[in-house]
């Protein structure tokens, strides 16, 4: 079974100097019935103004991974350690206990614009604390983060494996899924999901969708396609 989430029925959040999407429930949107999807907490869009920060905060234990899609951020924790990331990169935060971190946008001149996703993380598991790594651009489906951070991708604390599909109009791509359950966002572009036509799911630009039940994921571009798959088996 595939259930849409529009981006339209996201919480919304415009102060200005930081406009944001909410898929779950996340700072003052609060929607009882969607607290998360098994391990994944949150998916946020979020625009920051040049030369915008966000204050430090603390994080429950939980992965942090922000794809930056505009401009280009900087992190800094209460530790020291320090870490930047452009358009066209992933960032992998591995949060610990008491340890805050602040986000800045760094340029002067153009927006930050980046996908923020939160996974729960195993309490056996200590991953490096910072790991960062380029987007494809010429591949069809990547592997982008993964358990054991199995071809080159961005090693998470949990298991959950996260693709990054990109298709031109009309091709097609199916993913097989490991678990039960999984999330699927379009980042950029228009998509039919599923694999028999009556039954296709569509999603527009920056639609989200609830995959259950379904162990192979059948994707197909209605335009130019930027996609992530979450695949939730925990």
């Amino acid at each position: 079974m595939i259930t849409t989430r529009a981006a339209k029925e996201c919480g919304q959040a415009d102060y200005g100097w930081l406009q944001a999407r909410y898929s779950f429930s996340f700072g003052h949107y609060f929607d009882p019935k969607l607290l998360g999807y098994a391990s994944l907490r949150v998916l946020n869009q979020e625009v920051l103004a040049p030369g915008a920060s966000l204050q430090p905060r603390a994080y429950p234990r939980v992965d942090v991974l922000n794809i930056i899609l505009q401009g280009q951020a900087e992190y800094r924790d209460s530790e020291g350690n320090h870490i930047s990331a452009r358009s066209g990169e992933a960032l992998l935060l591995s949060t610990q206990p008491g340890v805050t971190w602040s986000e800045l946008n760094s340029s002067k001149d153009t927006p930050l614009t980046r996908l923020q996703l939160w996974l729960n993380a195993c309490p056996e598991r200590e991953n490096p604390l910072l790991q960062r790594a380029a987007l494809p651009t010429e591949a069809t489906c990547s592997l982008l983060a993964s358990p054991d951070g199995e071809k080159a991708s961005l090693q998470l604390r949990q298991q959950v494996w996260i693709y990054h599909v990109q298709l031109e109009p009309g091709e097609s791509h199916s993913l097989p899924l490991r678990g039960a359950r999984a999330y699927l966002q379009s980042i950029h572009g228009s998509l039919f999901a599923g694999d028999e036509e009556a039954q296709q799911a569509k999603l527009g630009c920056g639609d989200g969708a609830f995959v259950d039940g379904e162990s192979l994921l059948r994707l197909t571009a209605r335009t130019p396609l930027r996609a992530l798959v979450i695949d939730l088996p925990a």
